[in-house]
């Protein structure tokens, strides 16, 4: 099975955002009265903000601000966090050099909105290291949807059957699957055993087992 692109997600991919989302939901819902847990934010990995914040205004409503503004807020705070504190996931700069020299066609495909891909692609020194990068922010519906990819693999010139998808979450695996990728699944240690990742072609450990896998599938 020969593949030719591959095409990155970012949170949990590119770096562990995980955790600096988790702080920034608690604390931003948490200002208007939704007390999250960190199980609660797993709830909706994956998903864009506006998503996000529909899914607890829905089941926990609250009335002190707009939904519109609550997720400006929370964008907000996860950028002054990945600005501050953001670190590459081990093996990234490592991977996209292997792939840059084999002239592998590489893109980002994410939920997160454009003002947080900047913030890390700066942060982290690789604002060329992709040829497409692909928000679902421009979408009408995020991942799970396969639009972030399909439109991926179209800025590529690429079809979507030929291209490797890196992701890390059931949501974003779901996407890529559904866009008819092979789909590389890196979760996080807690969540590897989840049944549901299944569907993924692979279920690896890290970016060094990722760089191997890749290796296996080179045309």
């Amino acid at each position: 099975m020969n593949r030719s692109a591959v095409v990155f997600d970012m949170d949990g991919v590119l770096l562990d955002s995980e955790p600096l989302w988790q702080r920034a939901e608690i604390e931003v819902f948490g200002s208007v009265g939704v007390e999250l847990s960190v199980a609660d934010c797993l709830l909706t990995q994956g998903l864009r903000v506006d998503e996000v914040v529909e899914f607890w205004f829905r089941r926990r409503p609250w009335t002190s601000e707009s939904a519109r503004s609550l997720g400006d807020r929370l964008l907000d705070r996860v950028r002054g966090l990945v600005l501050e504190e953001a670190e590459p996931a081990a093996g990234l700069h490592s991977l996209l050099a292997r792939l840059s020299d084999r002239g592998t066609p590489l893109a980002l495909a994410t939920s997160s909105p454009m003002m947080l891909v900047d913030a890390v692609l700066v942060r982290f020194g690789i604002t060329d290291a992709f040829a497409v990068v692909a928000s679902a922010e421009h979408e009408q519906y995020g991942k799970p949807h396969p639009a972030v990819y399909l439109t991926a693999a179209a800025g590529l010139g690429i079809a979507p059957t030929a291209c490797v998808a890196i992701e890390d979450s059931v949501n974003g695996v779901i996407s890529a699957k559904a866009a008819r990728m092979a789909c590389l699944a890196v979760p996080a240690k807690d969540q590897r055993h989840d049944p549901r990742f299944g569907i993924a072609d692979l279920v690896l450990d890290d970016l060094d087992a990722v760089a191997m896998a890749l290796d296996r599938l080179a045309p």
